[in-house]
C-alpha cells in the first residue's frame, strides 16, 4: 500500500507544470468559449484554465479547432468571463482511477464531492477508450444472484450482460438500482448519476445505497445544474473507472442513471457547435455516442474481468419507440420495463415481465428452469389477454380451463414478481414451482 501511494505521489509531482502557454478569450457563450493564441500547442481534448475578473478560475476542455481558434467547452458557468481574459494551457486531460476511490463520491473529473482528499492513480487512462476487440471477448459468464425473485428467474442477469432499465419518473427506478447495487453478486460497483437533483444524490448515497452499499462502490455524480459537458463526461468517467477495475481481473457492476440525460447533454453540446437536429431533436451523432458507451461494457478478454451494466432510460408515457429507447434496446443484451400502472397499484419493483426480455436466456438456465418460466409466462400472458373481459365481468368461470387457471395463478405470480426475497436462485425457482403446482 505504501509503495502504491508513493508511486501515485511521484506521478502527481511529475505532472506538475511550472510554465504555461497563454491564450486569449475572443468569444463567450454559455456553452462555448472561443480562444486564440494556443493553436500551435493545444490538442483536441486538452484542458485549459480561464482567468476571469475577481479571481475567477474556470476549467474547460478543447473540443474543436478551426481557423486558428480553439472551441472550449467550459466545465462550469461562464458568468463573469469576458473577452480578453487570459487562458492557460494546462495540457492533457488526466484521469487516473485508483483503488482508494472505492467508497467515495466524486465528480466527473475525479475530484471529491464528499469533502475528503482524493488520491490520483499512477496510470492515466483515456476518458473515451475503445472496447476490447470483438473477436477476443468472452461470452456471458454464469447467472448472478440479485436478491430479487424476478431477476433470479424470469429476467436473469449474467456476468458481463448489459441490460436497459426503461421507466418513467416516479415508478421506483432509483430504489431498484440501489437495491441491485447492494445485492448483485460483484466485486465492486461503479455508479454514474447524471443530471440528478442534489437532494436525490444525497438520498441515493445516504439512504438508498447506504453505508454497506457504499463500501464497495464508486459513485460519480453530475447534478442537473452542471454544464452539459460535465453531465456527458459523468458516464464516461464511470465507464473508464469500471474498465480500470476490470483490467485488474475484477467483476464490476456498472449502473448508469440515466442514458437519456447523457443523450440530452450530448445534444446540447452538439447543437451549440451547429449540428443539425434530427429525430426527437437529437443530432445523428447521439446514436454513436450511446452505442460506443454501451459497447465498452460487457465481457472482458484474456485475464481481464467483466463489466455487467445496467443502464436506465427515461421513457415519457412508457413510450418505448423514442430514439434513445429504441437505440439502447438495439445495442444491449436485454431490457426491463417498469410499468406505471403496476407501480400505481403498489407492487414494487414494478417490472412488467411480459414486456421485458433477457437475452441471456435460454442458455443461462437449465431445461427444467426454462420450462418452469415458460409455463409461468403463459399463465401471465393468458391473464393479460383476457384481463379486460375478466375485470368487466364478461367472463364466466368454467368456460376455459386455461383462463381459469391463469385467474387463480395471477395474484400469486404477481406477488412473486414483486418479492425482494434475498433468497438464492434455486430457492426462488422452487417457490415458483410450488406456485404453479397450486393451480
Amino acid at each position: 500500500m505504501r509503495v502504491a501511494m508513493m508511486t501515485a505521489l511521484n506521478d502527481s509531482i511529475d505532472r506538475l507544470k511550472t510554465t504555461y502557454d497563454i491564450g486569449i478569450v475572443r468569444e463567450v457563450s454559455p456553452a462555448r468559449l472561443r480562444v486564440s493564441g494556443l493553436r500551435r500547442v493545444a490538442a483536441q481534448g486538452d484542458v485549459v484554465e480561464v482567468s476571469g475578473g475577481g479571481g475567477l478560475r474556470l476549467l474547460g476542455d478543447v473540443e474543436a479547432m478551426a481557423g486558428g481558434f480553439l472551441d472550449v467547452v467550459p466545465r462550469g458557468l461562464t458568468k463573469g468571463i469576458c473577452e480578453g481574459d487570459r487562458v492557460l494551457h494546462l495540457g492533457r486531460d488526466v484521469f487516473a482511477p485508483d483503488d482508494s476511490w472505492i467508497g467515495r463520491v466524486l465528480d466527473p473529473f475525479g475530484q471529491a464531492l464528499d469533502q475528503r482528499p482524493v488520491r490520483q492513480g499512477a496510470q492515466e487512462r483515456a476518458i473515451r477508450a475503445t472496447p476490447p476487440a470483438a473477436t477476443s471477448r468472452r461470452g456471458f459468464g454464469p447467472r448472478l444472484e440479485t436478491g430479487h425473485a424476478v431477476f433470479n428467474t424470469f429476467l436473469p442477469l449474467a456476468k458481463g450482460q448489459r441490460i436497459g432499465l426503461f421507466a418513467g419518473s416516479g415508478v421506483g427506478k432509483s430504489t431498484l438500482l440501489a437495491d441491485l447495487a447492494r445485492q448483485v453478486e460483484a466485486d465492486l460497483v461503479v455508479v454514474a448519476l447524471i443530471g440528478e437533483r442534489g437532494r436525490e444524490l444525497n438520498h441515493f448515497v445516504d439512504h438508498a445505497l447506504g453505508n454497506d452499499g457504499l463500501k464497495r462502490a464508486v459513485v460519480f455524480a453530475a447534478t442537473a445544474d452542471q454544464p452539459a459537458s460535465a453531465r456527458q463526461r459523468c458516464a464516461h468517467a464511470a465507464m473508464t473507472t469500471a474498465e480500470f477495475f476490470r483490467d485488474q481481473g475484477r467483476h464490476v457492476l456498472l449502473l448508469v442513471d440515466s442514458v437519456t440525460r447523457l443523450a440530452e447533454a450530448h445534444r446540447d453540446i452538439a447543437l451549440s457547435r451547429g449540428a443539425t437536429p434530427g429525430l426527437d431533436g437529437f443530432p445523428p451523432s447521439v446514436v454513436q455516442e450511446i452505442s460506443q458507451l454501451a459497447e465498452r461494457a460487457g465481457p472482458g478478454a484474456g485475464d481481464a474481468g467483466d463489466i455487467t451494466a445496467i443502464m436506465s432510460v427515461l421513457v415519457a408515457g412508457s413510450n418505448m419507440d423514442g430514439l434513445i429507447a429504441d437505440t439502447l434496446r438495439g445495442v444491449l443484451d436485454g431490457h426491463v420495463v417498469l410499468d406505471r400502472g403496476i407501480a400505481e397499484r403498489g407492487r414494487f419493483p414494478a417490472v412488467n415481465v411480459l414486456r421485458s426480455v433477457s437475452r441471456s436466456l435460454p442458455d443461462c438456465a437449465s431445461d427444467s428452469e426454462n420450462a418452469v418460466m415458460a409455463e409461468a409466462r403463459r399463465a401471465l400472458s393468458q391473464y393479460s389477454d383476457s384481463e379486460l373481459m375478466i375485470r368487466s365481468g364478461l367472463y364466466e368461470s368454467g368456460h376455459d380451463k386455461e383462463i381459469d387457471r391463469a385467474i387463480r395463478l395471477w395474484p400469486l405470480l404477481d406477488d412473486f414478481v414483486g418479492q425482494g426475497t434475498g433468497m438464492t436462485t434455486a430457492d426462488d425457482f422452487r417457490m415458483l414451482e410450488r406456485i404453479l403446482a397450486t393451480a
